[in-house]
């Protein structure tokens, strides 16, 4: 199914429907504050099986991130994080960034892999922020990628459809995307150290 949710002001009878489909273990692509993206609850193994098949990859194998509410909700998931890049993540967030964090024992088992990391995200879209408060906990989120030498990532929800409908439960056209992704910080260390220059400024 196609949706059209206004991006500034989301209708909550779709998102809600977006909602029920997240929970019946369904997959989507949705529209984050850089790319369009594949989503899917973090406890849904069958999601997540899905999610590799169109990504063609192994589950051990994935690094997908997280999508999180707020810090609050980042903290479920990690190791306790250390003042400075507590702040930084708070100076930063919501915003286009993807931290990588030292998981803790809670991490779904779906996740857990040898590195003890996660990558986290806390965007800065109403369509997301309002998936998240229906769905209860995050999403999973995996880049859709473009085959198309000029273009790296999908930015047009119809042509997305078009390609992946048979795939997926539901397309949110959400307007126009990006064609740059997050920027990557990795805060595993005593320092930040940015992974993938994307979206978010590195000027901190």
């Amino acid at each position: 199914m196609l949706y059209t949710i206004n991006p500034e002001n989301p209708q909550q009878r779709k998102v809600d429907q977006v909602v029920d489909v997240l929970k019946k273990d369904g997959v989507v692509i949705y529209p984050s504050d850089t790319i369009y993206a594949l989503g899917c609850s973090i406890y849904s193994s069958k999601g997540l099986e899905r999610v590799c098949r169109i990504r063609g990859i192994k589950p051990k194998e994935a690094n997908f991130s997280f999508i999180c509410k707020d810090i609050s909700e980042v903290s479920e998931f990690t190791r306790p994080i250390p003042n400075p890049h507590f702040k930084l993540m708070k100076r930063l967030t919501p915003g286009p960034y993807t931290f990588i964090l030292n998981a803790n024992n809670t991490l779904p088992k779906l996740f857990q892999n040898k590195k003890k990391t996660i990558g986290i995200r806390i965007q800065n879209t109403p369509v997301v922020h309002q998936l998240l408060e229906g769905l209860g906990h995050p999403l999973l989120s995996a880049s859709l990628r473009n085959d198309d030498e000029i273009t790296e990532y999908y930015t047009d929800a119809s042509v997305i459809y078009d390609d992946f409908n048979k795939l997926v439960d539901v397309v949110i056209d959400g307007g126009a995307g990006e064609n740059i992704p997050s920027t990557v910080i990795d805060l595993t260390g005593d320092e930040p150290v940015v992974l993938r220059e994307g979206l978010g400024t590195i000027e901190w």
